[in-house]
Formats: structure tokens, C-alpha cells, sequence
């Protein structure tokens, strides 16, 4: 028993560190953003308090609303854009197949490049002069189908998504991988004997032994798409027109561009909430509890 409880205390030592740094870099702050929603404040004179008259006044801005669907399409387009593709494409490489590791690395690869080079390549990319898909389409003769990609209201938020997929699909691919590869061997080869096609196998064997690691995506998924802010600032800086402003961005300009530190930290409350509620519906439909 004394020693059962000396490790106790050991573990608890040792994590006290960590929790410590968690406690001022992550709870402090949060706790901070609700005392500063009920107060107005430009960041230099004193606080008054207001009481809920931020939130009211945020819940009656049409721009804050515009970037709540804006944010949705994000998640839409992370939930199921990185997820299927990632896991398509882990489902390719876990096969005994020449120059493996390489797809790996090249499928890795956007994950460690720095979100500003990936926003400024596709930029290029996106070019309405002489970006790449318009300089391919007028290649082929297709002249009339080049188009402003990030300068059109109707496109922006498309060419937005189709970046944030293709950042993050390699972080999905190796978590994927990494639970492809704890598949019994075992279990494929009875299956195989037994006469089991590659489809049958793969729906009805591997996809159910790592569903708790698909769920884990989708979560991380729609985490990372809710803080979703440095990739659009530098490709669109939410416009044009705030069709691609979502809601970090927003509470970003309402803050330092306006300074209303306690509207935008009424809004950096409504984000904590929404956050809470997406990952609540995700428990609810997979009938699972992750958190």
C-alpha cells in the first residue's frame, strides 16, 4: 500500500509541471476572455461593465453570422474532405508496395511546411493572371473557364477550402497508417481464406477495428478547422467582401483593428461554446463518449 501510494504521488509530481503551464497558458486565458466579454473596453482606459450588451450586440451583427457559416463550410470541407481522402489513400499504402516510404514523406510533407508558404503558394496558384490551374485551363483551350478564384465572392470560400484540405490530409494519413498497421495480420488472412473480397475486408474488417481512430479525426478535425485563422489572413484577409471571413478572423479585426477587446472576447466566448457543441454532436451521432 505505501508503495501504491508513494507512485501515486511520484505521477502526481511529475505532472504538476505540465498541469501548472496548462493552467496559466490555457485555463487562465479562457477565464479571462469571459471576465472581459461583460466589459467594455478599447484596451487603454478603464473597464466598464456592460453585462450581456456585448453579446447582444454580437448575436445582432450580420457579419459575425456570415462568418459562422463560413466557419461551418470549413468544417464541412474538413470533416469530409481530409478525413475520406486521408483514409483512402492510407487504405492504398498499407500494401507491400516499391518506393513506400516515399509517398509517405511527400504525403507528410504540407503537414511541416509553414502555413504562411502554403498560403502564399496557393495564392499563386489561385493567381487570376497567371496562376497555375488558369495557365493550365487556357493551355488546354479553355480560356473562358480562367477565373478570379480568390477575388470572386462565389469562389473564395471554394478556394479557401480546397487549401485547407490539402494541408492537413497528410497529419490524417499517417494517424490512419499508424492504425492500419495495428490490424492482426491474423484477421486479413482468415478473412482472405475464407474468401472475403478487398472490399468486404475493408468495410466490414479494418474500417470497424480503427473507427474509435476515425472518430479521433473527425474531433481533431473539427478542432483545427474552429481555429482555423492564419491560413485565410494571409490568402484573403477574409475577403473580398467577408466571403471568407470566419469566425477567429472576425474576432480578430472586431478586437485589434477595432479595438473592442470586449466585444471581440464575447466572441472568442461564443467560438469556446460553439467549439463544446460540434464536438457534443459528434459524441451524440457516433453514440460514443471521447471526451
Amino acid at each position: 500500500m505505501h508503495a501504491v501510494g508513494r507512485r501515486r504521488g511520484a505521477i502526481i509530481l511529475g505532472l504538476l509541471p505540465a498541469l501548472l503551464i496548462y493552467v496559466i497558458f490555457a485555463i487562465l486565458p479562457i477565464l479571462q476572455s469571459f471576465y472581459y466579454s461583460v466589459m467594455e473596453w478599447d484596451g487603454f482606459s478603464d473597464m466598464t461593465y456592460v453585462g450581456l450588451a456585448n453579446f447582444k450586440e454580437v448575436f445582432a451583427d450580420p457579419l459575425f453570422w456570415n462568418s459562422v457559416k463560413n466557419n461551418i463550410y470549413v468544417v464541412l470541407a474538413s470533416v469530409f474532405g481530409q478525413v475520406p481522402i486521408a483514409l483512402f489513400i492510407a487504405l492504398l499504402l498499407n500494401r507491400k508496395l516499391k518506393g513506400l516510404k516515399i509517398f509517405r514523406t511527400i504525403g507528410f510533407l504540407p503537414v511541416v511546411l509553414s502555413t504562411v508558404v502554403i498560403s502564399l503558394t496557393w495564392s499563386l496558384i489561385y493567381n487570376s493572371e497567371d496562376g497555375l490551374i488558369n495557365e493550365l485551363l487556357r493551355s488546354v483551350g479553355l480560356e473562358s473557364w480562367a477565373l478570379n478564384w480568390l477575388g470572386d465572392t462565389n469562389l473564395a470560400m471554394i478556394a479557401v477550402c480546397i487549401t485547407v484540405i490539402w494541408q492537413f490530409v497528410g497529419l490524417y494519413l499517417i494517424i490512419f497508417l499508424a492504425a492500419l498497421q495495428n490490424v492482426p495480420e491474423e484477421v486479413l488472412e482468415a478473412a482472405k481464406m475464407d474468401g472475403a473480397s478487398e472490399w468486404t475486408t475493408t468495410w466490414k474488417i479494418i474500417v470497424p477495428m480503427i473507427w474509435d481512430t476515425i472518430i479521433v479525426a473527425v474531433i481533431l478535425c473539427i478542432a483545427g478547422s474552429l481555429k482555423t485563422f492564419d491560413l485565410i489572413y494571409v490568402m484573403t484577409h477574409g475577403g473580398p467582401s467577408h466571403s471568407t471571413e470566419v469566425m477567429a478572423l472576425y474576432m480578430f479585426n472586431e478586437t485589434f483593428s477595432q479595438l473592442q477587446y470586449g466585444y471581440g472576447s464575447a466572441v472568442s466566448v461564443l467560438i469556446f461554446f460553439f467549439s463544446l457543441l460540434l464536438i457534443y454532436l459528434v459524441n451524440k451521432i457516433f453514440g460514443k463518449k471521447m471526451i
